[in-house]
């Protein structure tokens, strides 16, 4: 049986107060710099060439649209500089919490390293589930996960849990659907 994970949430108040010892002058640079075209939003292009995973390697384009996504609150497609500095506190603490689990500061998270975070975050997954991750998140064949991919791999098992929670009312770890119920719920989640 899974036990749930706790939910990763980003700051989603002031952006003045949403990376705290983070100058918002600061901040703001950063955005303008991102920012190529002008537009006083980012595209997910925009941020894709932004951010760095650490392997000089591009960041997985799948994380960056299920950030965006995350971050978007006006549904355009793109994120302003208030969504951003949200953003910007969440990639942080991803990073914080990345290295904290590097042990081997290898730039990347193998499956005892995997399991040693998710088993924090209040998972208990077989061995066997484990490495069903490692393979379907190791975008470069190494065994390992690299930091874009690990946010991915976090915030999609945090999406299916949420998905899962809402069919186990009791809380048992079981749900019974039908098809068509499953269907809606894998579709609804890609969406």
């Amino acid at each position: 049986m899974a036990y749930y994970g706790q939910q990763q949430q980003g700051y989603q108040g002031n952006p003045q107060q949403a990376s705290p010892g983070v100058d918002p002058n600061f901040l703001w640079g950063v955005f303008q710099r991102i920012d190529k075209d002008r537009s006083g939003e980012i595209s997910a292009s925009e941020l894709q060439q932004a951010l760095s995973n650490g392997s000089w390697t591009p960041f997985n384009p799948e994380t960056v649209r299920l950030m965006i996504g995350m971050f978007d609150r006006d549904n355009s497609g793109s994120i302003n500089f208030q969504e951003f500095s949200s953003l910007w506190k969440y990639v942080t603490d991803w990073q914080n919490t990345f290295r904290s689990y590097d042990r081997d500061n290898s730039g990347s998270i193998d499956r005892n390293e995997l399991k040693n975070a998710l088993t924090s975050f209040g998972y208990r997954l077989s061995d066997k589930f484990y490495e069903i991750l490692i393979r379907k998140f190791d975008r470069q064949g190494r065994g390992t996960v690299a930091f874009d991919d690990f946010i991915q791999c976090c915030v999609v098992l945090q999406t299916l849990t949420n998905a899962f929670r809402f069919y186990d009312t009791d809380q048992d770890g079981w749900i019974q659907i039908g098809y068509e119920q499953f269907l809606m719920l894998v579709f609804n989640l890609r969406s």
